[in-house]
């Protein structure tokens, strides 16, 4: 869970610096390495980058009842693994001149919410 909380971190340092596409990959990775906090403490192995995936895969019915609240979240963020990182994911557009602040605030903001449900169930 620490590294998902430090990915935070470092998302709002880059909020703060403009730097909005960073931002919401960082946040989307919070919230990524947040369920694989979540997956190895209760004694599984998380395969994948789709946070939504890693939600309902949870192998355990009471943690994964208590995460599905935040499938939307989820969906939310999965948009923002690949488009936020390469030059050539978005047709003739670049990260920086694609993302604004308003993305990296909410990217933020959900990513918080993940993580933080997902550290309420670690055992």
């Amino acid at each position: 869970m620490e590294t998902g909380r430090e990915d935070l971190d470092v998302a709002r340092l880059l909020l703060e610096q403009g730097k909005y596409s960073h931002a919401c990959f960082c946040g989307q990775q919070a919230a990524e390495k947040a369920l694989n906090a979540l997956w190895y403490g209760i004694g599984a192995d998380p395969w994948g980058h789709s946070i939504q995936k890693l939600i309902v895969e949870i192998p355990e019915e009471r943690v994964r009842a208590a995460m599905e609240s935040r499938i939307e979240d989820a969906a939310f963020l999965d948009r923002f693994y690949i488009p936020t990182r390469y030059p050539n994911g978005l047709p003739d557009l670049t990260p920086g001149k694609t993302y604004f602040k308003r993305d990296a605030e909410a990217c933020i903001g959900v990513a918080e919410r993940i993580v933080e449900t997902a550290a309420s169930l670690v055992p």
